[in-house]
């Protein structure tokens, strides 16, 4: 028996623990039209033994080699035994060729699987579908189960340091570009290798979604990084321009207004509140939040109005008057 539904009426995180307490086998499928994306994880007795996303697929041999434990070679030599009709996976032919070792394998597997649901559990707008049982093909393939219960734990830290990143990174749209070199930010700079990734693909003209997928990172890792990199003042952040800036005159001039804001919903009433008490970042919050859950909103593009203002206007105080001067 399938089990579906809107993640508005049920979250992510109460579907994972559901499917924990209940020891589920199967496959859970989560789909967003808003993200244009769909992810799938597959439990085995409400274990996680396998998860993957359409955006980011992690792929094990990109993982291997970005973390330096496989050279380009090494992952050439591997596909053409592959090539040769060996049906073995990835892994296990990398293992049998001596590149790796098992352990390895399972750690970025781990790894791999961890990355898919944590971006799963960010997502607040969808619909979930879990299917009963697993044919032997995915079974075969689930070599470490991962606890659903600390998942879930991992997952509830990883929203409460979201919360602090979005202080600076607000939303994975933001594009990011260098710091002019004439103003005052560390000559030097001590980065992590993957930190190095992220600032090599910054251009000003990709944002940050485009950069995750193109280093084949996680979206709270990129973010995280951008974080840093945007606290050292390296780089800087700022919104992409809105196709809607070219604005065609509409032949019936009762087109040309906007459909007012309804305040009945609670959420567009709650934002509208903290504008108007001067806190940006909870009206900023409340609004994209609900824009996310709601894109049939009639009054959505007053909406969005209404927030690129405010977020200009936070920015524009950050800088030019930040609090600490």
């Amino acid at each position: 028996m399938a089990i579906e539904g809107p993640l508005q009426e049920l979250g992510i995180h109460d579907v994972f623990q559901l499917l924990d307490l209940s020891r589920k086998t199967g496959s859970l499928r989560v789909v967003s039209e808003l993200r244009d994306n769909e992810g799938v994880v597959l439990f085995e007795n409400g274990k996680v033994v396998s998860a993957s996303i359409r955006s980011n697929p992690h792929r094990l041999g990109d993982l291997l080699v970005r973390s330096g434990r496989l050279t380009d070679a090494d992952m050439a030599r591997a596909q053409e035994e592959q090539l040769k009709g060996d049906s073995r996976r990835l892994g296990e032919i990398l293992v049998s060729l001596g590149l790796v070792t098992r352990k390895e394998i399972e750690r970025q597997v781990r790894l791999q699987i961890e990355a898919v649901v944590f971006e799963l559990m960010s997502w607040r707008e969808g619909f979930f579908r879990f299917e009963e049982g697993l044919d032997g093909e995915d079974l075969r393939d689930a070599t470490v189960p991962i606890s659903t219960e600390s998942l879930l734990m991992e997952g509830a830290r990883r929203i409460d340091e979201w919360s602090r990143i979005a202080d600076r990174v607000p939303n994975l749209s933001v594009i990011p570009y260098l710091t002019p070199p004439d103003e005052d930010h560390p000559a030097q700079l001590d980065l992590l290798p993957t930190e190095w990734q992220v600032l090599s693909l910054i251009d000003g003209e990709h944002d940050l979604r485009a950069i995750a997928t193109t280093v084949a990172m996680s979206e709270f890792d990129v973010a995280r990084i951008t974080y840093g990199l945007v606290s050292t003042g390296v780089i800087r952040l700022k919104q992409p321009e809105r196709a809607s800036r070219t604005i065609q005159l509409p032949r019936d001039p009762s087109a040309a207004k906007l459909t007012p804001i309804d305040l009945s919903a609670e959420p567009v009433r709650r934002g509208a509140t903290a504008f108007r008490r001067g806190d940006l970042n909870e009206g900023i919050a409340v609004w994209e939040e609900f824009l996310r859950s709601n894109p049939g909103y009639l009054g959505i593009a007053a909406i969005r109005d209404g927030l690129e203002a405010a977020i200009t206007l936070r920015d524009v105080l950050a800088r030019e008057a930040p609090s600490g001067r």
